[in-house]
């Protein structure tokens, strides 16, 4: 087997370069550098494929930066992290987490979160 994966899309032997993912409760399709390992329910494309990409009518495709730079574990982590997260039934609470973080910037269903600032002066 080859150690190069290839584009998903039939008959297309290029490399592929991005992996795209489906976020089906938010409608969104999200296509980010090529993950590291091959993930269930992920699929990886080629440029030409990546360029072409459109999503059905109501959907959000979310285009992550590639700069070129492979991302770190760190950054894989966390990814597959909140993936796993997002996957997961919610709590018969029902609602929003509640957390520390402190809501500064919002895009689509996407929010950024900044730390909530420690009392203690701790920094």
């Amino acid at each position: 087997m080859s150690p190069v994966r290839r584009c998903s899309r039939t008959a297309c032997s290029q490399p592929a370069v991005f992996t795209l993912t489906y976020v089906y409760a938010d409608s969104t399709a999200v296509l980010g550098p090529l993950a590291t390992y091959a993930e269930p329910h992920c699929y990886d494309l080629c440029a030409e494929h990546a360029e072409r990409l459109t999503a059905p009518r109501g959907w959000e495709v979310v285009r992550l930066p590639t700069d070129g730079a492979s991302p770190s574990s760190d950054d894989l982590e966390a990814l597959a992290n909140a993936v796993r997260e997002a996957a997961r039934p919610s709590p018969s609470g029902g609602g929003e987490p509640v957390g520390q973080g402190v809501e500064v910037g919002r895009r689509g269903h996407l929010r950024v979160l900044r730390s909530a600032q420690q009392h203690r002066g701790d920094r």
